[in-house]
């Protein structure tokens, strides 16, 4: 199933994603921020690490670039997916596919 919204970038994987390990987090209402934040009438939908980095590199060296996100933890309401390998194994062949397209 395909969703489209904005993908939020952390700048960390603990307290920036709103999960405690050592150190307190600095805004405890972060998440819910983020969670209500709409752009044009779209919701921030993805939260992960990696998305600004890659099109800020393809930016300055003129290459193309695409993201596409398995949602395979739904840390709000506790939800998994039951199989993420496979979720991420159809992730990759649709957007091959796509890409061919």
């Amino acid at each position: 199933k395909i969703f489209t919204g904005i993908t939020g970038t952390a700048g960390g994987f603990y307290g920036p994603q709103g999960r405690i390990l050592r150190l307190a987090i600095q805004d405890n209402d972060l998440n819910n921020k983020i969670d209500s934040f709409k752009f044009n009438d779209v919701r921030v939908t993805n939260l992960e690490m990696e998305t600004s980095a890659i099109y800020g590199l393809a930016k300055l060296l003129g290459h193309k670039a695409v993201s596409m996100n398995c949602i395979i933890a739904n840390r709000a309401n506790g939800t998994f997916s039951k199989d993420p390998y496979k979720a991420v194994e159809e992730l990759i062949e649709y957007t091959l596919n796509k890409l061919i397209d």
